[in-house]
């Protein structure tokens, strides 16, 4: 979807959420707050068209709960589980420096 894509790219980070308490979407949203990035949040629940975000977000997902989805340097990352392995590896500080989301 056209919009996904567009909005996908606004930032060196993007997640695209859902406002309603999603215990999920705030543990990624915390965890790229603390390590000092300023992503593009995108409450899909709040956006007319945002059914249709989710349904595209899925299919590129390949699951059926596409929330939270993080987008880096403009590519499709994953959800919470990939975020969290990549950051308990020692891959997401390195993969946020290259997209230019942080300096140190």
């Amino acid at each position: 979807m056209e919009k996904v894509t567009r909005l996908s790219a606004e930032k060196a980070v993007v997640i695209f959420t859902a406002s309603n308490e999603c215990p999920m979407s705030h543990t990624v949203t915390t965890l790229f707050a603390g390590l000092g990035v300023c992503a593009a949040v995108h409450e899909l629940d709040k956006d007319p068209r945002g059914r249709d975000m989710e349904r595209d977000l899925a299919r590129r997902l390949g699951r059926a709960s596409p929330i939270p989805a993080v987008f880096i340097g403009g590519k499709l990352v994953g959800s919470t589980d990939k975020i969290m392995s990549l950051h308990l590896g020692g891959k997401l500080v390195p993969m946020l420096k290259a997209a230019g989301a942080i300096w140190l």
